[in-house]
């Protein structure tokens, strides 16, 4: 039992699978079709909401978060890359990592982006409803009824806060706060019922994921050519605010630079690096570029540049028009910057901001059917889920049955928690990419494929270590003398550091590449940084996709024959 699990699959033979499926996928997309689809998934939500969260706690300086955030990616994105060009097929992560640490490994790296493209795809459907609601509203003066608006937990306790507050004290709240309140008691009781129960559910959520869905479905064709015109629209309108913007700043604004401190900064990472995740998602399309050991690495680095320039210049924008404080509860940072200032600017904030998150929506509905048609292949999964539509050339079966669930997910559930278990299934998968790359036999550089350069980590590795270690000496103290009265959160920095020590350790014994090291050691401190209830519920999903492994994929696996 311990030997199969751990079972490898050989590049050969992977390399070798598409060719015997029955139906295959339509290699048209180019290099520049695969940056516009990176594009498309990292420029969305981020940009026009979290962004607003993340410089609420770290000012004119959440703009280096930004840069750490683009560095860190940029270390896994160089590993995806020269994956993608030694192992050209779909699977992202978890193909990968098949080929590195074997079976069990994949299956939990695939259960994990499961999680990552459905979830967050629940959460870019539900925002794509703010977006849509605030457009409709503001631009056409259309009101839809509230109750098709929101989910039923997001309702009820916000009519239950309301009716609390309002039965108390209500000297100290500001007539927006009072507006508030009243409204939602009044969406509460406006609403219909079955029985007792009142009905809540996000309509506008549900119809964008069916239209994308059947967009998905019927090829990738079609959702390149609707993916590129997206990107095109709303990079035009991103450059537009920051030019505009540019007039409205206050240098003053940026002034401290750092007023909670670099703590504050990376309070942002959950939200932040949510944003960046578009790289691999084109990695789910190998099987749909012309020439994937060329242009894949090619489109994940320059859609990473791209993106990074695009946010770094955005942040500041925002903290130089408006003081950090301001953006606190901000859910539209942009649309707020110029409510005032320049109204009209706010309604094309509104369009983009649809268009933006359409797109995302679509990138991760193609990428979710294709992982779960690699882990088929496999035998991990049911072979229905392999099936590619004769006509479409599209995964047909996963590619429904993902626009259910998110759909189903979206009209219903709230997005409290979602953006934290989206990152901590995207940084696993990150960690696993560039670990695989230190356990692989190394090649060397091909013509038209793409190699990471080597770079001895023997050295540099032991001196940024050290650096952090001095850097982080006082949380590192107090961590270590209250061990046992402190939170998860430090006992996570610990262990970081146990962990940090023998790679470094290792690192100079097998002299490693700095790359990939430095990828697995950044991805994992991003980790610890996310909330600890979230791994709560990321270690339930886990469970859950490992009692599904040994129940089904085990016994089925192709490797176990």
């Amino acid at each position: 039992m311990g030997g199969s699990i751990f079972r490898k699959k050989k590049i050969e033979n992977i390399i070798a699978e598409p060719e015997g499926q029955e139906h295959s996928l339509n290699r048209i997309l180019t290099v520049k079709d695969l940056t516009f689809l990176g594009i498309a998934a990292v420029v969305g939500a981020g940009i026009f909401s979290t962004i607003g969260s993340a410089a609420y706690h770290g000012g004119p300086g959440v703009s280096l978060l930004f840069v750490i955030t683009a560095v860190t990616c940029g270390f896994s994105a160089l590993c995806y890359a020269e994956f993608a060009s030694r192992v050209p097929v779909s699977g992202s992560a978890y193909t990968y990592s098949y080929v590195s640490f074997g079976e069990i490994v994949a299956w939990v790296i695939g259960w994990a982006l499961i999680l990552e493209y459905a979830i967050g795809n629940i959460v870019v459907a539900i925002s794509w409803s703010g977006y849509f609601n605030n457009l409709l509203v503001h631009v056409f003066h259309i009101h839809l009824p509230d109750w098709l608006l929101v989910d039923p937990e997001t309702a009820i306790n916000a009519y239950n806060d309301a009716v609390k507050t309002l039965a108390g004290n209500t000297a100290g709240l500001t007539p927006e706060d009072l507006k508030n309140h009243r409204f939602a008691i009044e969406a509460y009781n406006a609403a219909p019922r079955i029985g007792n129960m009142p009905v809540f559910l996000n309509l506008p959520a549900f119809i964008i994921t069916a239209l994308i869905t059947w967009l998905a479905y019927i090829g990738i064709k079609e959702s390149k050519q609707s993916a590129n015109f997206m990107v095109l629209f709303k990079i035009g309108v991103i450059i537009f605010i920051i030019v505009v913007g540019a007039f409205f700043v206050d240098t003053n604004n940026w002034t401290p630079f750092l007023p909670n401190r670099f703590e504050g900064v990376l309070k942002g990472v959950s939200a932040v690096f949510y944003a960046y995740i578009g790289f691999d998602a084109i990695s789910t399309t190998a099987e749909e570029c012309r020439n994937p050991q060329r242009d894949l690495p090619r489109s994940m680095i320059y859609s990473l540049v791209i993106c990074t320039v695009l946010y770094i210049a955005v942040a500041l924008i925002l903290t130089g028009i408006e003081n950090y404080a301001s953006f606190k509860n901000v859910s539209d940072p942009l649309a707020f910057v110029f409510e005032k200032r320049a109204p009209w600017v706010e309604k094309i904030v509104s369009v983009s901001a649809v268009v933006a998150t359409t797109s995302v929506l679509l990138v991760f509905q193609i990428g979710q059917p294709r992982i779960w048609m690699s882990m088929s292949r496999d035998g991990l999964l049911p072979k229905v889920f392999q099936k590619i539509h004769p006509r479409y050339k599209t995964p047909s079966f996963s590619t429904i049955l993902t626009g259910v669930i998110v759909g189903l997910g979206a009209l219903f559930l709230e997005s409290g928690l979602v953006t934290d278990l989206t990152s901590i299934g995207t940084l696993f998968a990150f960690i696993l990419v560039c670990g695989g790359l230190l356990v692989l036999p190394p090649v060397k550089k091909e013509p038209g494929k793409f190699k990471i350069p080597y770079i001895n980590g023997r050295y540099i590795i032991p001196v940024l270590l050290a650096l952090f270690v001095y850097l982080f000496r006082e949380r590192a103290v107090t961590s270590f003398e209250n061990i046992g009265n402190e939170g998860y959160q430090e006992v996570l920095f610990l262990l970081f550091l146990v962990i940090a020590t023998l790679l470094t350790i290792k690192t100079v014994i097998s002299r490693y590449s700095f790359i990939p090291v430095m990828g697995v050691l950044s991805c994992l401190y991003l980790l610890i940084e996310i909330p600890a209830i979230s791994w709560l519920w990321f270690f339930v999903w886990m469970a859950i996709g490992l009692v599904i492994y040994f129940l089904y994929g085990y016994r089925n696996s192709n490797l176990s024959r």
